[in-house]
């Protein structure tokens, strides 16, 4: 049985601190490693420092806005396209895609109110703005909205 008096590091996983200053019979007497004179061998200078110039780091721009991860993307449709259809057709998703307005089945979609709607058309959609909402049902269609 093991006991916790018994446990040692493997061979060469700790290795014994470096000590400067202490002799030139110990390897790192004199200056202890940091060289002859100067900025570097009186004081510690902190990483970056670039000798009182204007340093990289601050001539770069930080941080301008953020991204929303949860900000939703619409792909927009104006009501002038949707004249494309015949009276009373049904419009979603799947039904712009095969009229090739629309790129993928997956594509969460937004009819807004520019142009005229001359058709009454059963439109479905995830968003409507309010002026397509007006116009789509004074041209005598009607609206359902779709979950995200």
């Amino acid at each position: 049985m093991v006991r916790l008096h018994q446990i040692s590091p493997n061979n060469g996983a700790k290795s014994k601190r470096k000590r400067v200053g202490r002799g030139n019979g110990s390897g790192k007497g004199t200056y202890s490693g940091r060289g002859l004179k100067g900025q570097k061998q009186r004081e510690s200078i902190r990483p970056l420092f670039e000798g009182g110039q204007v340093p990289l780091i601050k001539k770069l721009p930080h941080m301008r806005g953020f991204n929303n991860i949860f900000k939703i993307f619409y792909t927009p449709i104006n009501l002038d396209i949707l004249n494309s259809f015949e009276e009373g057709s049904k419009v979603n998703v799947e039904s712009l895609v095969e009229k090739k307005i629309l790129r993928k089945k997956d594509s969460l979609i937004k009819i807004l109110g520019r142009g005229k709607l001359t058709k009454g058309l059963e439109v479905s959609a995830h968003s409507f703005s309010k002026t397509a909402v007006k116009k789509i049902e004074k041209a005598g269609g009607k609206i359902n909205t779709l979950s995200k």
